[in-house]
């Protein structure tokens, strides 16, 4: 499974990175070799083209996660299509709290959940909704720096 990680140069990228101390604002699931699915604010979980997503990037990475079940992997995060963004675990993450929503999801948490639903839990249970950018980018696994 290949990850996306991306950043912005604008306002709401720097608040994301700076907020969860992290090097990338924003992070997709690769579904295949030209589509990403991640959450995104304001549109909630959608696919993009993975052009347009680099297009709007100042700086990209793939990270590639060996084992995964991609078939899992997909179905997963394709039933969390149209949920809403989950601005409000963003800011409880910068004040230490859990106010993930249950119907939303953050770009991090997402890919996390779906590594998860594939069959790679890389993090204890109670931290998922907390899961940052940084926290998926400082795994382990190769990264190619494409942008």
């Amino acid at each position: 499974m290949k990850i996306l990680f991306t950043r912005r140069r604008h306002l709401g990228s720097w608040f994301i990175r700076m907020v969860t101390w992290s090097a990338y604002s924003h992070v997709d699931f690769m579904i295949d070799d030209v589509h990403v699915l991640g959450a995104t604010a304001p549109y909630g979980v959608n696919v993009e083209p993975t052009r347009n997503r680099l297009a709007k990037a100042s700086k990209a990475v793939v990270m590639e996660i060996k084992g995964v079940d991609l078939d899992q992997a997909k179905e997963f995060a394709i039933a969390q299509l149209g949920k809403k963004y989950d601005w409000t675990n963003i800011i409880g993450i910068y004040f230490h709290r859990d106010w993930q929503k249950n119907n939303a999801w953050s770009c991090a948490e997402l890919v996390a959940a779906t590594l998860k639903a594939s069959g790679v839990q890389l993090f204890d249970d109670k931290f998922y909704s907390r899961i940052t950018p940084q926290h998926l980018f400082m795994l382990n696994h190769p990264k190619e720096t494409i942008k």
